[in-house]
């Protein structure tokens, strides 16, 4: 789209050069043809270092715009990116794309159904009402249990192994609010991408990244009834068991085992061979590697049981 395209869409002054704008991005992937946003003061310091072309900011931001970038200011960045989200996402299945393709030794059970663009590698196992999207990629030895859903655009690797009626790929909870209270959908544009030797049980929800790809890297392992939000990172040989969840944009490091049930806030980060156990609720980045926690509020193991040990003396 033309920039002045955009600028009218989400009623925005426009003056200067009337870029080709091919995407939208996160401040620190885009590119020259990308348009990004700011709409929180902590993100300030990145606009500095971004190739957007064009940046949506409000008025107490625009002054931070570099040169390099035109600024489009709005009352709302948040509420208007959301806006524009709609404007740059996919069709949910192109049909123009050719047939799906099906690599050397694949079983397809007929009653499953691939969309155009989609590639399955070789010697897979696809089962009875797995869908397969538009442009979405398996690869070689992979088994899909019935009923798994692939969005378009998702990408798992070689060598896994996922069971029934579980979603990669599906929404991630995005919408902005206004002051009335209204909500308005962000559309994820991102994807999903399962790196080689991964399980997943029965019934999970992966989400695809709203620009970017949630990552879900090789050799972790995934029990049933686990969610995943948009745009996190799961380590290398991670566990999830039942019941856990992560919100959006947090990364866990290698190795990290979450206990059932065990909750992990939004846009937190968590270092390599740190254990959960069950009912965790972890709210702050833990930055230190090798610890075990549990409870809420989270502490360290060793002082969650010394507490437990004293409460049971006092209803005695």
């Amino acid at each position: 789209m033309k920039l002045s395209e955009i600028a009218s869409i989400i009623g925005a002054e426009f003056s200067g050069e009337d870029l080709d704008i091919t995407g939208m991005n996160a401040l620190k992937d885009a590119t020259t043809t990308d348009i990004s946003f700011v709409a929180n003061s902590k993100y300030i310091k990145d606009i500095q270092e971004t190739n957007a072309g064009a940046i949506i900011v409000d008025a107490s931001v625009v002054e931070h715009v570099p040169p390099s970038c035109v600024a489009l200011v709005v009352d709302s960045a948040y509420w208007s990116m959301a806006e524009l989200t709609k404007y740059f996402a996919p069709l949910v299945e192109d049909d123009s794309l050719p047939e799906a393709v099906v690599g050397e030794g694949s079983r397809v059970s007929s009653k499953a159904e691939l969309a155009n663009g989609a590639r399955i590698g070789k010697n897979c196992t696809i089962m009875a009402h797995v869908y397969v999207g538009s442009n979405a990629q398996i690869g070689d030895n992979t088994i899909l249990y019935p009923s798994v859903t692939v969005y378009r655009d998702c990408t798992i690797g070689s060598d896994c192994i996922i069971h029934a009626n579980t979603a990669i790929g599906s929404d991630g909870f995005g919408f902005a609010t206004n002051k009335l209270g209204e909500h308005k959908k962000i559309y994820q544009n991102g994807n999903v991408v399962i790196e080689d030797d991964v399980e997943i049980g029965s019934n999970v929800s992966v989400d695809r990244a709203v620009f970017g790809s949630t990552l879900i890297k090789k050799g972790v392992r995934i029990d049933n009834l686990v969610q995943v939000g948009h745009n996190c990172e799961i380590g290398e040989y991670s566990v999830m068991v039942s019941q856990s969840g992560i919100a959006g944009s947090s990364k866990i490091g290698r190795n990290v085992v979450l206990g059932g049930q065990t909750a992990i806030a939004g846009h937190l980060e968590v270092a390599p061979f740190t254990t959960f156990a069950a009912r965790s609720g972890v709210t702050k980045s833990i930055k230190e590697s090798g610890l075990t926690f549990s409870g809420f509020p989270l502490m360290q193991h060793k002082q969650w049981l010394k507490l437990q040990a004293k409460l049971a003396k006092l209803i005695k």
